[in-house]
């Protein structure tokens, strides 16, 4: 069922949120033709979170490495790009507003480790759900956030503003003007 979403949309890869698979592993949809790859808490814990990477499988079946699950939140991919260069691709799904400060700050100190992983002249797209409004300040977060942002920036919203400013990350949906329904999920 979920690997007929990205094959009607014709997706490479998708990164996925809310998986609450247990533990780590991966479960080819022949019928679809795509691969799902996760990453999530143990068996005997509560699962409601989980991250993961859909993947067409006649791409998953090429990789040189396979996606790896750093924790129910962080999931990275690594692929070739050419000539020795590569994506490091990051499927996240950060704790809620409501979350207590420790899981947020565990979140995003395991966050704050990958990038120093990945060699900089490789691309780090970071994709997922990062449960953050990070509001309209342009001016404030040059270089990170665009003229396009919505709303007020909230608690979360400024945790993502600061670890794409350490980073030298840019929020790319607030750069594309769109419509609002298209910026925001609930």
């Amino acid at each position: 069922l979920v690997g007929r979403e990205p094959a009607e949309l014709d997706i490479d890869i998708a990164a996925l949120s809310e998986v609450r698979f247990a533990e780590q592993g991966s479960l080819r949809e022949d019928g679809a033709g795509y691969t799902l790859f996760w990453s999530g808490k143990n068996k005997d814990e509560r699962r409601l979170s989980g991250v993961g990477f859909m993947i067409k499988t006649s791409i998953a079946r090429k990789l040189q490495n396979l996606p790896v699950g750093h924790s129910d939140r962080i999931m990275s991919l690594r692929l070739p790009i050419q000539d020795n260069k590569f994506a490091t691709v990051l499927s996240v799904y950060a704790p809620t507003l409501q979350a207590e400060t420790g899981v947020k700050e565990a979140f995003y100190r395991d966050l704050h480790n990958l990038p120093h992983q990945v060699d900089s002249k490789h691309k780090l797209p970071i994709l997922g759900d990062f449960n953050a409004r990070v509001g309209r300040d342009f001016e404030l977060w040059k270089g990170v956030l665009g003229r396009h942002g919505i709303g007020n920036c909230n608690d979360n919203g400024r945790l993502l503003l600061e670890f794409c400013s350490e980073h030298q990350l840019v929020i790319t949906n607030t750069l594309f003007q769109q419509k609002d329904r298209f910026k925001a999920t609930w």
